[in-house]
């Protein structure tokens, strides 16, 4: 079975998060682990899984991707919204979604509940609820045990 993994990633958190999933789905899948950017190709893939940073509210846009550059982001190209948007439908393909937010006791929106939508909308079936690992602030670094908990996540999406 192949698991096609497509994040995007302004200050490397996310792309860490995307590593940590693709190991806690090897014992199962066939991974194979991209940057939205690159526009990978899901054909043939057995489960989806994406992710990418909250940005306002939401998936990334070329205005908040601008802005992370001047925070010293070295990401370019599209993002999870424009791998999306391009997407083919995916009927009945299995998927997931998480994202990276700042842990704040108020609300950040989701970019992986905005995924999720868009996968719904492509045919696919969703899996498991979207999911959020925590990062201390924009830049990050990731909480203390996200890539453990990422991990843990993966292997429950293997079992599904």
């Amino acid at each position: 079975m192949k698991a096609l993994i497509v994040y995007e990633s302004m200050f490397g958190n996310t792309a860490e998060i995307a590593r940590a999933v693709a190991d806690g789905l090897a014992g199962t899948y066939e991974v194979t682990l991209a940057d939205a950017a690159s526009d990978p190709s899901p054909d043939g893939v057995d489960l989806l899984v994406v992710g990418g940073p909250t940005h306002a509210f939401g998936m990334s846009r070329p205005s908040s991707r601008a802005e992370a550059a001047k925070q010293g982001s070295a990401h370019t190209g599209g993002g999870l919204r424009e791998y999306l948007d391009a997407s083919p439908a995916l009927r009945g393909v299995a998927a997931a979604t998480f994202d990276t937010r700042i842990d704040t006791r108020y609300p950040t929106g989701s970019a992986a509940r905005k995924a999720q939508r868009r996968l719904r909308k492509l045919g696919c079936r969703l899996v498991a609820p979207a999911e959020s690992f925590r990062v201390t602030g924009t830049e990050g670094p990731l909480l203390d045990g996200e890539t453990d908990r990422a991990r843990k996540w993966a292997t429950t999406l293997g079992a599904a």
